[in-house]
């Protein structure tokens, strides 16, 4: 019983923790001047993707891959079909030019990639498919030229994402904050994958199916609270940049490093989760190509929702 109790501790734990590490992060860099879309598009999308990477981070060390794996395909997943879904019933979600033509292609191609290196020992006829060392190397090049691009719209749009809300603390405060988030962070991202596999083990069930629902909702959380209030204050450039540049994060950055500490089983069934995860991105691009103002409509939410459900129902059917 204790291993549950330790298991919600830890996500709450978890997500306080990158919230405190954010803000103090973020005083710091607003004390140096450091433009506001860097600290946005970087600062606040490193944050918002920390809960992933320590679950991964830790699942990765302990051989766990089946919910490293799942995390993060389940963490995009729930991000655009979830998250947008609810932010756009919220309000109407229209997209900017950029993120349409770059942003939420280059998450496309990140999906696509993660199935095609995946899957690339079918191509040899090894008997083992996994995410190598050297996939992850791939992975963090192509995250490291996302990086580039951010750099390079922060040169042509310094106020895209308004960061004013965020107040210059003591530079004192500043680091405690820093410090007690990365050790919320440890304590956090420990009990949740230890609470995960116990929960694994108990029910019968695989570590896949728990990383791609419960883990993968539960990291998600920032991401939803972020989401749902950026729409609710019509703040939708924000509603939407944060979960496309998390699912950029989450698939180059957090599985790229995860696969370099050590490569990372991956289950044939997680196929399928891929083409979900591909399927989702495509049907973003779809919805925006149908409305006239490049928008996701609120009945566009409802269908993301709807079919979030669905996927929902599968996963438990497969068990």
């Amino acid at each position: 019983m204790l291993i549950y109790v330790l298991f919600v501790i830890g996500f709450v734990i978890l997500i306080k923790g990158a919230d405190l590490l954010v803000e103090g992060s973020s005083s710091l860099a607003k004390r140096y001047n450091i433009p506001d879309l860097i600290v946005g598009l970087t600062i606040v999308s490193f944050g918002t993707s920390m809960p992933e990477l320590i679950v991964n981070v830790y699942s990765s060390l302990q051989g766990s891959s089946e919910i490293a794996v799942g995390n993060i395909i389940g963490s995009n997943i729930s991000n655009v079909l979830l998250i947008l879904g609810i932010a756009a019933i919220i309000y109407p979600l229209p997209i900017h030019k950029n993120t349409m033509l770059s942003e939420i292609p280059f998450s496309l191609t990140g999906a696509i990639l993660v199935g095609f290196l995946a899957n690339a020992a079918l191509f040899d006829k090894s008997e083992s498919q996994m995410l190598t060392r050297a996939d992850g190397a791939i992975l963090l090049f192509f995250f490291i030229l996302f990086m580039v691009y951010i750099v390079r719209i922060s040169q042509e749009r310094k106020d895209v994402v308004p960061m004013d809300v965020i107040s210059i603390m003591p530079m004192g405060k500043s680091i405690l904050w820093i410090l007690i988030g990365m050790t919320g962070l440890f304590l956090g991202g420990k009990w949740v994958v230890e609470g995960a596999k116990e929960m694994a083990a108990s029910f019968g069930l695989s570590e896949s199916f728990i990383g791609l629902t419960v883990v993968a909702i539960g990291t998600s959380l920032p991401e939803l609270v972020t989401s749902a209030i950026a729409a609710y204050k019509r703040n939708t450039d924000i509603a939407v940049g944060n979960v496309i540049g998390s699912n950029i994060f989450n698939v180059l950055w957090i599985l790229g490093l995860s696969s370099v500490i050590k490569p990372l089983h991956f289950d044939v069934i997680n196929n399928t989760d891929i083409l979900v995860l591909i399927f989702s991105s495509s049907l973003l691009i779809f919805a925006m190509a149908t409305s006239k103002r490049n928008t996701v409509e609120r009945w566009d939410g409802f269908l993301f929702v709807l079919l979030y459900i669905a996927y929902m129902i599968y996963l438990i059917y497969r068990g």
